[in-house]
């Protein structure tokens, strides 16, 4: 008999008895899972509807990626409803607004596990990469992401094409949790606390496997944190 961890079934309000380890044992199981074409769809059905729309929400992860339509975050992650607060935007940048949802969940929702999910072949890192005519809002999007396609030529002056794309992905991953944890207060404080675990991870299109990233040196202390218990 094989024994899967799984978000708590009753979404007892805020801040459900899940550490930042258990956490990231359920999106490495449910990843797992999807990548094999083994989903469980946990959480998916009408009562699990009914009972979050009544007891409230207790999701066990915050989770930051990409709009791209090939990136569906509770499919990877093989979640259901109530399991993941997710914040979705083109690039998977950490701005005004991104930040103030991820700060809500963390603090008021208190989720143990915060991840920043890149993806392979991301369009709006390949357009800042390829120096690609941007119109409308996009030009102000793809300014957050400048400066880790920047870093990443910067280090891999050797990379072209998908080579140079992917690091850059990497990096833009590594820009958004710095951003995060210098724009955030909360995040910080958290972290410091032992109360919550940010992490970076990149996922293949390809394979549907998410690839989880090892923080940098200069934040390894401030991103690493403790178990995060809470």
């Amino acid at each position: 008999m094989v024994l899967v961890l799984t978000a708590p079934a009753l979404a007892s309000g805020p801040g459900a008895e899940v550490s930042a380890d258990a956490a990231l044992t359920m999106l490495q199981d449910g990843n797992a899972r999807f990548a094999a074409g083994k989903p469980q769809h946990p959480h998916q059905d009408k009562a699990r509807r009914v009972l979050t729309a009544a007891k409230g929400q207790a999701p066990f992860a915050t989770i930051l990626s990409c709009s791209d339509s090939r990136a569906p975050v509770e499919l990877i992650f093989d979640q259901g409803v109530g399991d993941l607060f997710v914040v979705r935007v083109a690039g998977n940048v950490a701005g005004v607004d991104e930040i103030a949802s991820m700060e809500y969940a963390a603090d008021h929702l208190h989720t143990p596990l915060l991840v920043i999910l890149g993806h392979s072949k991301c369009g709006a890192v390949t357009a800042v990469v390829e120096k690609a005519p941007l119109h409308g809002n996009l030009a102000s999007l793809a300014s957050k992401i400048k400066p880790a396609v920047f870093k990443a030529r910067m280090a891999h002056r050797d990379l072209s094409g998908d080579a140079l794309l992917a690091a850059a992905v990497k990096a833009n991953v590594q820009q958004a949790l710095a951003d995060l944890l210098v724009r955030s207060i909360i995040i910080k404080d958290l972290v410091k606390a032992g109360k919550l675990k940010v992490l970076g991870a990149i996922y293949d299109l390809a394979s549907g496997k998410v690839e989880w990233l090892e923080p940098q040196p200069e934040a390894k202390e401030s991103v690493g944190g403790k178990a995060g218990a809470k």
